[in-house]
């Protein structure tokens, strides 16, 4: 078995890398902020190696939250891809040394074309830190390779900054989870932040029933539809209460004769209903908390417009 000293260490220099951040979250990380947050252009964000790895992440995480922002390799950047930065984005370099070739060949062109730069370096008297508008420092005591070689915690730190940015800008943004869903489609969590209006049960398949409707047909409704209930309307059309199986087997209990009644006199009034923009992820946590299977939901004048049932949730693969 290895000797997992080594890798406690790792970690534990990395943490120590990340938590040493905190005090310099500061006037220069808030100038950071105002110039990401005012960005009329695109936040390009450029860096070599590793640190070229990271960035394609700070920029990634950027463009999911609100930001346009894309990765440019400084390599080809001073062969030709200079020609993508304008004079209203912002730029965002990363370089531990603050001295990397390929950087330093593109300050004097980021200085005529005029976009703000953006320095996380581990060195605030480098040559990218004085060319910055901004320069934030991700210096680190040391790496986490034994060697004190391989960039390690100094990358860490410099994601982990680069998240306290994008995560600053979002809140100042006001990027809502209604945001983060249209800009997330696809896989899990985009199926959680669908609005259920995308997957409510609607049109000829709700079950509905009237207020006078005999049992006989409030029963005949339930079980075409099979989704184990049905809403019952108001003449108006507005939601007056619904019936689920439970309510069924808790009447039958007590009235043996409850084919002779009418909907209204089995349903259960004010049930939980929400508007068709709530997202799926909240009417997940709404079924859980309330122990149901199903939800109304309904227009700004509460007629019905559809059912959220819990079966929907696990077509989808949300649960």
């Amino acid at each position: 078995m290895p000797d997992l000293t080594l890798a406690r260490k790792v970690l534990q220099t990395e943490a120590a890398a990340v938590l040493a951040l905190l005090d310099r979250v500061d006037e220069r990380f808030a100038q950071a902020v105002l110039l990401i947050r005012n960005c009329r252009g695109r936040v390009i964000v450029t860096g070599m190696g590793k640190s070229g790895i990271v960035c394609r992440k700070i920029a990634a995480t950027l463009a999911s939250t609100g930001t346009p922002a894309f990765f440019l390799h400084p390599a080809e950047a001073v062969h030709g891809d200079l020609g993508v930065i304008q004079a209203d984005d912002v730029v965002i370099a990363m370089s531990y040394s603050g001295e990397t070739e390929e950087l330093t060949r593109v300050l004097e062109t980021l200085k005529r074309i005029g976009a703000p730069l953006i320095a996380l370096t581990g060195d605030l008297k480098s040559t990218l830190a004085q060319s910055a508008n901004v320069a934030l420092d991700c210096s680190v005591s040391e790496e986490a390779c034994p060697m004190n070689l391989v960039p390690t915690a100094s990358t860490t730190a410099a994601l982990a900054m680069g998240d306290a940015l994008a995560m600053t800008v979002l809140v100042e943004k006001g990027f809502k989870p209604e945001d983060f869903a249209n800009l997330h489609p696809g896989g899990k969590l985009g199926k959680r932040l669908r609005r259920v209006e995308q997957l409510m049960t609607s049109g000829d398949a709700l079950p509905v029933v009237q207020l006078d409707t005999t049992m006989r047909d409030v029963i005949y409704e339930m079980s075409r539809k099979k989704l184990g209930m049905t809403t019952v309307l108001e003449k108006d059309g507005r939601l007056a209460g619904i019936i689920t199986d439970g309510d069924l087997r808790r009447k039958m209990a007590s009235t043996p004769n409850i084919l002779d009644l009418a909907a209204r006199d089995v349903m259960t009034v004010n049930p939980v209903a929400i508007p068709h923009t709530t997202l799926a992820v909240e009417a997940l946590a709404l079924l859980e908390q309330r122990k149901i299977t199903s939800i109304v939901v309904i227009d700004s004048d509460r007629r019905v417009t559809g059912v959220v049932h819990l079966h929907d949730l696990w077509r989808t693969g949300m649960v």
